[in-house]
């Protein structure tokens, strides 16, 4: 997916197109509500899960054209968790 990303951002930037990945963390959603969640925050350094606002905001962000030169980039949202 990396790979895949950063080709295919060279291969459309001279059309003013932009390809990125995001690359979430744990997210409060139904996919990790039986996980056991006090035992993974503690390897998060933010002591927390992310929530689904946060991750929708990061793509906000990419899709406006504050974001028009930022290409081919796989941007973690993860609380610090590598």
């Amino acid at each position: 997916m990396i790979g895949a990303t950063k080709a295919l951002a060279q291969e459309v930037a001279a059309r003013s197109v932009t390809v990125n990945a995001v690359a979430p963390g744990f997210i409060e959603t139904d996919m990790t509500k039986d996980l056991p969640q006090d035992e993974l925050k503690n390897l998060v350094p933010m002591r927390r899960f992310g929530k689904p606002e946060e991750v929708a905001a990061l793509v906000g962000f990419l899709c406006s054209d504050a974001a028009s030169y930022i290409t081919g980039e796989v941007i973690s949202i993860n609380g610090g968790l590598y």
